[in-house]
């Protein structure tokens, strides 16, 4: 192995060699001794490398010992519908909207705008990028003044969660230190989040999603190279590059970005230019506020959490709460009205909407009509209606007489005061007339009818103790949501699911009301009611009420998957004179089928065991109906007609009608084409006006309720 030794001086070097020195008494070579330069290059080197361990080691600790601001920032609560669409959002507590956001969420496109024109070697450096660095202090020497940062995004994180400055150098200093330190601590793609979540857009507007929202009322997911452009450039200076107020200098700092990305190759001239044609936004959209009722009560009941996913359908709500607004426009200032529609087989409740408009002081439309205590009318009519087909009371081809009764007292009218003698059960039900259906009350019990509707999920409120006959006729108070439970588990076959606001809730059934059979006889009696101007007869089965005193009007209708209950009213009770179910509520109920689908789902055909017969075909004990204890006993005491027989051709000529009884128990009552004509009559030989001329039909009601009807013709 060669070694090198220092030569004497006066010693010429060898030729053919390096020199080496004389040997010694020993035979080896003298220690190699080192010179004065190599002594002090070697303790440089030395002071060099321990100096900067010792910096490195002071660094890291500096960067360690950072104390950082806290990255885990309040965003706003939002509620959003089945599809993960945003109904409505609420701003955090300093009144800013600041809305939670992942990379994944935003338009690449503009993420690739943003780390190019901010931050080219985001993905490289360690929180500070020297290069820029060096260059924003060369070009501010050259130029006199700042013509560009050195900040990184990561910088600008530090600044934004910091709330701090960086027209100071210890401010500068202190984001280095922080940017520095986030880097140890965080991804690269947690912190694109954090800028993306803290980014000042002008306003109140803070984050991407609220940017996005703010000025083109939608999601960042989908932007145009203009719109992500604009957003690239806002954050350096949200107020004075606000559009809405200054949209030359917006349109001027969104120019530049779109030049640099055509120069870095990003973008095409043509593409460029024609982002540079685009309109700038005029004014910050508002955030949407869909079904904020329900949104209002699901964030008081679930405190803390920031993402509330509804079963609603955004897209439907909207166009439900476009036509309440419509109907209730055309029907005076101050009517309110509110709509659920739901999926009577999964219990999915699609639309909630508790008035016209929410900020509407007028028709106080801050007052949830969804939720409201109110008088159903008619509308509880089809349950009882439903149980008495259960309980083998009638049938819907059973003849039911509608004429004066009196129970204990309470002697109910039909709504138009008239009475039609016998008629179907069918017929009772579709005429909503309120005699028949009290006397199956009576039979039923109102105590029945009470249960069955807390089976069906509802919670009916009495206004005074025990239930009474009167509750038939809507003598209760009800929610709207609580009819549509109701209705949906008819429309199911007599058993539905309970309704479900909440996504990932577990479905449950509510209690039996009725058996199939019973429920499909309901519903095919429903379909044939008349229909609004425009809808399709026989396509929903649905029935109409209004309150005693005009103060509620109502439509619950469904097909074979959806229910809708439509209620219009004033919000604080005041009865609305001339307001009925059938003119005012039916045709919103129809159009707002319409709304939800393009078509309807076809009614259920009748289950296998459904009794289809005509009235003559019944069995003798539900052909006419009698209360219980009656059922089975003779009928020779009901009053009877002998003159003038039945199918009679009169020729009067404006004399007087003599009629002739026999049977039935005194007073009498005559009806004649179901008007009341003479009432109290004890004879059973008398005389009355003459109908006129044309066909008639009369009818004698005895003091037992019994009656008897002859058909004639008077010429």
């Amino acid at each position: 192995m060669r070694r090198l030794f220092n030569r004497p001086k006066g010693i010429a070097r060898p030729r053919g060699g390096e020199y080496r020195p004389p040997r010694g008494a020993d035979g080896r070579y003298p220690a190699y001794r080192p010179g004065k330069w190599q002594k002090w290059s070697a303790l440089v080197l030395a002071v060099l490398i321990v100096g900067t361990f010792a910096a490195w080691r002071t660094l890291d600790t500096w960067i360690e010992s950072t104390s950082l601001p806290l990255t885990l920032t309040e965003v706003s609560t939002e509620v959003l519908d089945r599809n993960g669409k945003l109904l409505r959002a609420y701003p955090v507590d300093d009144g800013l909207w600041r809305l939670a956001v992942q990379p994944a969420d935003v338009d690449p496109r503009y993420l690739d705008m943003l780390l190019r024109y901010e931050d080219k070697r985001f993905r490289a450096h360690a929180g500070v990028d020297p290069t820029a660095l060096i260059r924003a202090a060369g070009q501010a020497l050259w130029n006199g003044r700042a013509v560009s940062g050195g900040s990184t995004l990561t910088m600008q994180v530090a600044r934004l969660l910091e709330d701090g400055t960086t027209g100071r150098w210890s401010g500068k200093l202190r984001q280095m230190r922080v940017a520095l330190a986030l880097e140890r601590r965080l991804s690269k793609d947690e912190i694109l989040t954090l800028y993306l979540t803290h980014a000042p857009y002008g306003g109140a507007a803070e984050g991407i999603r609220a940017a996005t929202y703010s000025w083109f009322g939608k999601e960042p997911n989908r932007l145009t190279l203009a719109e992500a452009a604009l957003l690239v450039a806002l954050p350096q200076s949200p107020e004075r590059r606000r559009p809405d107020r200054f949209p030359k200098a917006a349109s001027k700092a969104r120019d530049r970005v779109l030049a640099r990305m055509q120069r870095q190759g990003l973008l095409s001239e043509e593409q460029a230019e024609a982002a540079r044609r685009t309109p700038l936004p005029h004014h910050m959209a508002a955030f949407p506020r869909l079904a904020p009722h329900l949104a209002d009560r699901v964030a008081l009941r679930h405190p803390g959490q920031r993402q509330l996913r509804l079963t609603l359908d955004g897209a439907v709500q909207a166009r439900m709460e476009t036509l309440l607004a419509e109907a209730a426009r055309n029907t005076g200032p101050h009517l309110s009205a509110a709509l659920i529609a739901a999926d009577h087989q999964t219990g999915e409740v699609l639309v909630m909407a508790g008035s016209p408009g929410y900020s509407d002081a007028t028709r106080r439309g801050f007052v949830d009509m969804t939720q409201a205590i109110r008088s159903p009318g008619s509308t509880l009519k089809p349950l009882i209606y439903g149980l008495a087909f259960d309980q083998g009371l009638a049938h819907p081809e059973t003849l039911i007489h509608d004429g004066p009764v009196n129970f204990a007292g309470y002697a109910p009218q039909n709504f138009d005061g008239e009475f039609r003698g016998d008629i179907t059960v069918r017929e009772a039900l579709q005429l909503s007339l309120n005699i028949p259906v009290v006397k199956l009350t009576q039979e039923l019990g109102p105590a029945r009818v009470m249960a069955s509707l807390r089976a069906s999920g509802a919670n009916p409120e009495l206004p005074g103790g025990a239930p009474g006959l009167a509750l038939s006729l809507g003598g209760l108070g009800i929610s709207l949501q609580d009819m549509v439970q109701l209705y949906a588990g008819l429309a199911a076959g007599g058993q539905g699911p309970k309704l479900r606001l909440m996504q990932g809730e577990a479905r449950q059934p509510a209690g039996r009301l009725t058996s199939p059979e019973a429920a499909w006889q309901v519903a095919d009696i429903l379909r044939g009611l008349p229909v609004p101007a425009g809808g399709r007869a026989g396509s929903i089965a649905y029935k109409t009420g209004t309150s005693y005193g005009h103060r509620d009007a109502w439509a619950i209708g469904w097909d074979g998957r959806h229910v809708i209950g439509v209620w219009m009213g004033r919000a604080d009770g005041t009865p609305v004179p001339g307001i009925f179910g059938g003119d005012l509520a039916a045709p919103v109920l129809f159009e707002a089928f319409g709304r939800l689908k393009p078509a309807l789902d076809p009614l259920p055909p009748p289950p296998p065991a459904t009794l289809i017969v005509s009235s003559a075909d019944l069995p003798p004990p539900l052909q006419r109906f009698r209360p219980r204890d009656a059922a089975f006993s003779e009928t020779s005491d009901a009053p009877e007609l002998i003159f003038p027989p039945d199918g009679a051709r009169l020729m009067l000529e404006g004399a007087d009608l003599t009629l002739k009884l026999r049977g039935g128990t005194a007073p009498f009552m005559v009806m004649a084409n179901g008007l009341p004509v003479l009432t109290g009559q004890r004879r059973r030989e008398f005389s009355l006006p003459s109908p006129g001329p044309g066909f008639s039909s009369l009818v004698i009601v005895d003091g037992a309720g019994r009656s008897g009807r002859v058909n004639l013709r008077i010429d």
